[in-house]
């Protein structure tokens, strides 16, 4: 029969394990006595340990072991090898020197908008939506068509070069035909019809056409039997800048998407436009057919995505070229403004020229004085060295150089009814149209006048205002016998009327 431990042995045992712990503490050393009396607490019924304890000690370790290694970790605290990786990689860049003209070209070729990172930031799950789309159907053999919609400047062109290219090697890696791509950018075409054309030529380039039947004739017929469009390959086609292909009967831009709605299409259609709604109000039929292409948006950039992607460009440099401040501030007025990435791009590069002109102008005038060579070197030399990043100051005037024109100024003056049918007009054209009537700018002016609790003018005086505006280079009024019917278009770039009033809450709540 086993021995039954009495409560009071249990807390005799438990002072003197106690006891012996301190007396190895401040020895030091592990004691023989120590490990006879651990041996006989290993023998000894005692309560059962929980399971942090027991994962804590080990079978060679004191009672209180645990409690001796916190307290050798914290009073030599070590590093993680994580984390001494990631201090390694952050070690400060050194000053770059704008005199040196190699500097000054990589510098300015890095935010050229012309250059295309190796890495597009902020838009990694646009860029997987498309991707998956164009992989479904070229593992189906199956036509499709998706719309690309954004801003300008967020980055949609950029995004489809990348998704092509990945593209390409998942099906070299996947087993399957990589699909034939056409990239063209509708601008470039002298005629919109001209499309079926680059098609046809893409997708049999060695086929001569006669001249009754049309390419897109040619392709309709390519595309409706399966003994023709059986030996072909997927074929993906990227038309960027889709909207100017939009004529008053709509017949191009509908026959283009058409031809993914064949039974035997071998067509992948990636349309990228500015126009959000461009498929509701021009693809009606698609629409009613079924056919309506799937749509991916592209949302204006963030002041956090533009300060990434700044950083994402500078990062390549062996220098520090921007206060940190300095990007900040062209994040945030960029993104209040727009969201355009280029614009951000384009203002950067003006700071750096800012920064240069200054560090010029220095040294002339430092020329210009007499004094001599020694003491330039000891006094000036610190000073250009210590101007050599771009600041706040360079960063506020090339914003206020990009933004602030007599156009800024001249909205920022008006009066509020007129700065409302600015904001009204732009709001109405950010759908894609690109005019309107004097009528429908009414009614979209009423509205905002009935949200915001703010009592409308009249029809009439509200044609005065816009003639107003007209005279002023604000808007543009057509010509016809009734004042409603009257074309109107903004003659001034959204993105200086967004500056321009951002700073009225009222506005900038409008305009979101």
């Amino acid at each position: 029969m086993p021995a039954i431990v009495s409560h009071n042995s249990i807390v005799a045992v438990k002072s003197e394990l106690m006891m012996i712990g301190d007396i190895a503490r401040s020895k030091g050393d592990l004691t023989p006595q120590k490990r006879r009396l651990r041996s006989d607490k290993e023998s000894t019924p005692l309560k059962r340990k929980s399971f942090r304890r027991c994962v804590d000690s080990s079978p060679n370790s004191p009672a209180c072991g645990f409690e001796k290694d916190l307290d050798e970790k914290i009073a030599s605290p070590r590093k993680s090898p994580v984390k001494r990786k990631l201090s390694d990689s952050f070690k400060p860049k050194p000053n770059w020197n704008p005199k040196d003209v190699e500097q000054m070209s990589v510098v300015m070729e890095a935010l050229h908008v012309s250059t295309a990172p190796s890495t597009i930031v902020c838009r990694e799950e646009e860029q997987r939506r498309v991707l998956e789309f164009c992989k479904k159907h070229v593992e189906e053999e199956t036509a499709g068509s998706l719309y690309v919609c954004g801003c300008p400047g967020t980055g949609k062109s950029l995004s489809m070069e990348k998704v092509k290219q990945h593209l390409v090697d998942w099906a070299k890696e996947a087993g399957f035909n990589s699909p034939d791509v056409l990239t063209l950018n509708c601008t470039s075409l002298t005629n919109t019809s001209e499309v079926f054309g680059k098609i046809l030529s893409k997708v049999q380039p060695r086929k001569k056409i006669n001249r009754p039947t049309s390419p897109l004739q040619h392709l309709q017929s390519l595309y409706s039997q399966k003994q023709q469009s059986s030996g072909l390959k997927m074929t993906l086609i990227i038309a960027d800048e889709l909207d100017y292909l939009i004529t008053r009967d709509r017949a191009v831009l509908h026959d283009l998407f058409m031809l993914t709605t064949f039974p035997f299409s071998r067509c992948i259609l990636i349309g990228i436009a500015n126009a959000i709604d461009l498929a509701d109000r021009f693809l009606p039929r698609l629409q009613s057919m079924n056919c309506k292409p799937a749509v991916v948006t592209f949302r204006a950039y963030s002041k956090d995505q533009i300060i990434r992607i700044l950083q994402e460009r500078l990062m390549g440099l062996p220098y520090i070229v921007f206060q940190p401040q300095a990007l900040e501030l062209c994040a945030r007025k960029v993104a209040a403004a727009s969201g355009d990435m280029r614009k951000a791009l384009c203002v950067s590069r003006k700071a750096v020229e800012m920064l240069e002109t200054e560090l010029r102008d220095s040294a002339s005038k430092i020329n210009s004085t007499s004094v001599e060579k020694g003491s330039f070197d000891q006094v000036a030399a610190p000073a250009l060295q210590f101007n050599s990043q771009v600041r706040v100051d360079h960063m506020a005037l090339a914003l206020s150089n990009t933004f602030k024109s007599p156009i800024v100024d001249t909205i920022q003056s008006l009066p509020q009814h007129q700065q409302i049918i600015l904001c009204s007009a732009v709001k109405f054209f950010r759908r894609g149209k690109k005019d309107t009537t004097v009528g429908e700018l009414n009614k979209s002016y009423t509205d905002i006048c009935k949200t915001s609790m703010i009592p409308p003018v009249g029809t009439l005086e509200f044609l005065s205002m816009c003639r107003v505006l007209n005279d002023q280079g604000l808007l543009k009024l057509g010509q016809s016998r009734e004042d409603k019917l009257k074309r109107v278009t903004l003659k001034v770039d959204e993105s200086d009327v967004s500056f321009a009033l951002q700073g009225v809450r009222f506005f900038r709540n409008c305009l979101q």
